[in-house]
This record gives structure tokens, C-alpha cells and sequence, in this order.
């Protein structure tokens, strides 16, 4: 429980601390133990740790076969160390319990792509590194994504940079308000931290490293996996969340659908990255709250 509160609050290295700890006891029930090396893989594949968290993962497999999330886990791992070949493996295991998870079948077509093409990159690339000298190789990289970023918003105006020359190397921004800086991982995707607010609570939750390929829905599953201790009412369940993004020129909101990447939602063509930080709200559905809140704005679907 205590390894489950820090990972709730992303302090994944304490998370890791207590699932040992925990796993010290030796309490003899497999089922048990198992989510222990799965939760402290999860926490160690977070802080960067991919060989610990791919040991837990194998340790978790042994004490229970079929479990599913340790099966991925394993996979995830296994792609951040180039083992392409052994990824499709553990992807191949996985399927064999569930033919539709959706996380080993596109980890699966990925491993093929790069096992086929051979691909050799070079692990922890930063993406400070790409522009060092050259702004404008990021600006290509979010112009080929068609990402609109903010930079030096005011009280009256915003304004809407074409390049990014006043790009910090370190950073999209100095006002970063997480401290947290975009970068391009081994594989070419960007890795954004995003902010989600949760209005009716007045709380709020960080993600450092968002991957623009990932899903929202597959967030949620990590974040509420358990309820946040605030939650008195037990309403913030993944299947009971919706989310928006505000397009504050306009005064109008636009829902997302769960399923969508942030890549999707990023490319929005009323979207726009501020302070090097997307941020996203959260509502229960139906509830009183959101009733009032989103009574008369205008809000779209995407």
C-alpha cells in the first residue's frame, strides 16, 4: 500500500524502496509477490532502470505465468533495450492469453519494424542534443507534426511563434511550470510532460514523460489505478473520467476521447503547447460539478 501511494505521487524511486521492502517479508503467496516485482518494475521502468525493471518483470512471470501486465512490462522493456527479437517473444507469450491487448500487438508490429529494418539508435538521445547549434531542426520536428507551440504568452496577447529560435536548449521554456523539459527518446518520439487538472478537487497530476504515442486511457489506468486519497465520493475511476482541452481564445472546450494519443490531441488545429507543458482537465462524468461548470460553454468533440 505504501509503494502504491509514492507511485501514485510519481516518486517512483521511494515507490521502489517499499515494494522491496515489502517483498523482504516474504510472505509466501505467489499472487501476492507477483504484483510486487510487476508494481516495482512499473516503478523502476519509470526512473529509467529498464534491466531492474526487466528482472522484476521475469521474477513476476515465474511466480505467476499468466500474468498480463508483467507479460507487457517485459516486452516495454525489452524495446527500451534494443532487444527487438526477445520483445516479440514476450509480446508472442502474451497474446497467447489475450489475442486483442492492444499494448502487445502494437509493441509487437513496432519490434517487427525495427528488428526488420535493423534500425541501430542510439539509446538516451536528448532532444537538447538535436538542436544544439541548430533551432531549427526543432522547429521541423514539431512542424512535421503540426504542433502549435506558445512562446512568450502576455496578459493581453498571445503570440504565436513561427520558428522556435527563442527555443531554450534545455527546454521548451524557462517558465516550464513542472521543471520537466520535452526530449526525443532512442525511437524518434517525443516525450512531453503533461499537467492534468482536476478543477472540482483543486488537485492536479504530472506525468514527466508523456510519450506522443501512448493513450490517455492507458495513463489513466496507472494514475487511478488505485483512488487518490482526496477522492472521498470513489467517483474517479478510468471509465468514469472524461477529458478536455480549453481553447482559452475562443472560451470553448473540446472533449477528447480516451483512446486517442497525445500526438492525436497535440495535433489539433486549436491546440496549442504553453510553457512547453500540455495540459489536460478532468472531469467525473455527469456529475453536479461539471454540470455547472461546463453550463454554457460551447464544447466540441474530437
Amino acid at each position: 500500500n505504501e509503494g502504491n501511494e509514492y507511485f501514485r505521487e510519481k516518486d517512483y524511486g521511494r515507490a521502489v524502496a517499499a515494494y522491496t521492502e515489502g517483498l523482504r517479508k516474504r510472505c509466501e503467496e505467489p499472487e501476492l509477490e507477483a504484483v510486487l516485482y510487476t508494481n516495482r518494475g512499473a516503478a523502476h521502468f519509470y526512473l529509467g532502470n529498464y534491466r531492474s525493471a526487466l528482472n522484476d518483470a521475469i521474477q513476476a512471470k515465474k511466480l505467476k505465468p499468466t500474468h498480463l501486465k508483467a507479460i507487457i512490462r517485459g516486452a516495454l522493456c525489452h524495446m527500451e533495450l534494443k532487444n527487438f527479437s526477445e520483445a516479440i517473444v514476450w509480446c508472442e507469450e502474451g497474446l497467447q492469453i489475450d489475442s486483442k491487448e492492444k499494448k502487445l500487438v502494437e509493441t509487437r508490429a513496432k519490434a517487427d519494424k525495427l528488428k526488420l529494418e535493423g534500425t541501430r539508435l542510439e539509446t538516451g538521445t536528448d532532444f537538447s542534443t538535436h538542436w544544439q547549434g541548430r533551432a531549427v531542426m526543432g522547429t521541423d520536428l514539431l512542424c512535421e507534426r503540426n504542433i502549435k507551440l506558445v512562446l512568450e504568452p502576455s496578459n493581453e496577447e498571445e503570440e504565436i511563434s513561427d520558428g522556435l529560435a527563442e527555443l531554450s536548449l534545455d527546454g521548451f521554456h524557462s517558465d516550464n511550470v513542472t521543471g520537466a523539459k520535452v526530449h526525443l527518446d532512442a525511437d524518434g518520439n517525443l516525450n512531453w510532460p503533461v499537467l492534468f487538472l482536476y478543477p472540482e478537487h483543486e488537485q492536479t497530476d504530472f506525468i514527466a514523460a508523456f510519450n506522443e504515442n501512448s493513450r490517455f486511457i492507458d495513463h489513466l489506468m496507472v494514475m487511478f489505478a488505485e483512488l487518490p486519497p482526496w477522492d472521498l465520493e470513489r467517483k474517479y475511476l478510468p471509465s468514469n473520467l472524461e477529458l478536455y482541452f480549453e481553447d482559452e481564445e475562443r472560451a470553448e472546450m473540446y472533449k477528447l476521447n480516451p483512446e486517442h494519443t497525445l500526438l492525436q490531441v497535440l495535433q489539433h488545429p486549436r491546440y496549442f503547447v504553453k510553457a512547453g507543458t500540455p495540459t489536460i482537465l478532468a472531469f467525473v462524468k455527469h456529475s453536479p460539478f461539471s454540470k455547472k461548470y461546463f453550463s454554457g460553454k460551447k464544447v466540441h468533440r474530437l
